[in-house]
């Protein structure tokens, strides 16, 4: 296929309302990852705050992502039917979630493996606009603070701005320099709020949920989704009561532990219908731990926007 980069001219008039330099909040993307499969690039758009590029039909490969000096925000448009991705403590060997992000923090090495084709939106959002977001509107010192990774996150919110972005990529429009300083913004305040829980004003009763306890919980939840499982079970398994852990987990994954499950679930129910051809629907909808074909087709259609049968067609 032919590969396209949309260029067009700084717009002066968005330098002179900003009062900045062309060189602040404006990262630059590795050349590594706009050798393949690059459909649209914003580098010489004149963007500040972030970069983005849209990828298709990135065919088979296997590759290490260097240690990027930006956040990585990968939304998962079309994830290839085998994909494997390594980073920080995170280790994923299923495709995530059509729609789902990515989170990759700055100084992170990740390695990614696929089979097939795949399609996505990548934004390299700058560090030092994250960190005037942070500590401007969150009173939060990232400098002092480990900033945390974030696998197949679904957040509506955070993948209609990203989706913003791409649209003002397609379309290259006058002021777009302007929209997008406001974008990088938006998306700072998303990425704030579900790394480090703070959707709303924290109170007494919310503590940070340990790292080890979180993982703890998942392996349990990824372990268990053909299961029944409850919330008492997994509070238990933490020993914290029903109530404290609904609202540490949530605020440590941006999900609710019922919301949680079900991505899981949604998402190997993806894996299963590229794989596994034989197996009926309902069969799927049984292995994945829902209670009837009804339940499974109902969430499937409503979180990856088919329904199964059209999925599997695809």
């Amino acid at each position: 296929m032919n590969h396209r980069k949309m260029v067009t001219q700084p717009e002066n008039s968005s330098e002179a309302l900003s009062g900045r330099s062309p060189a602040e909040y404006s990262p630059m993307i590795p050349g590594s990852l706009l050798a393949a499969g690059v459909e649209a690039t914003s580098q010489n758009l004149g963007w500040r705050g972030l970069q983005a590029v849209r990828y298709r039909n990135l065919t088979t490969n296997e590759i290490q992502i260097p240690s990027l000096s930006q956040h990585l925000l990968i939304l998962h448009t079309k994830p290839a039917p085998v994909m494997k991705f390594r980073y920080q403590d995170v280790k994923r060997e299923i495709p995530p979630s059509v729609g789902s992000i990515t989170v990759i923090p700055p100084g992170s090495v990740t390695d990614c493996c696929w089979r097939g084709t795949k399609d996505g939106f990548n934004i390299h959002l700058d560090p030092k606009l994250v960190a005037k977001v942070a500590a401007c509107s969150f009173d939060l010192d990232l400098s002092r603070t480990a900033v945390p990774s974030r696998d197949a996150l679904i957040a509506p919110e955070f993948r209609s701005t990203m989706l913003a972005v791409d649209t003002e990529l397609r379309t290259s429009g006058v002021g777009g320099p302007l929209i997008i300083e406001s974008l990088a913004n938006i998306l700072a305040v998303h990425l704030i709020r579900h790394l480090f829980g703070l959707g709303r004003t924290p109170t007494a009763t919310h503590s940070a949920f340990p790292r080890r306890k979180l993982a703890a919980v998942i392996d349990f939840i990824m372990a268990n989704l053909d299961a029944r499982l409850t919330v008492e079970q997994m509070a238990a398994l933490v020993e914290l009561s029903p109530y404290h852990f609904m609202r540490q987990f949530k605020a440590a994954t941006g999900l609710s532990p019922y919301q949680f499950l079900i991505s899981r679930r949604v998402e190997l129910a993806q894996h299963l219908l590229r794989k596994k051809r034989l197996i009926s629907l309902a069969e799927v909808a049984i292995h994945c731990g829902f209670s009837d074909q009804s339940q499974f087709s109902f969430h499937f259609k409503r979180m990856v926007g088919l329904t199964p049968g059209q999925f599997r067609a695809e």
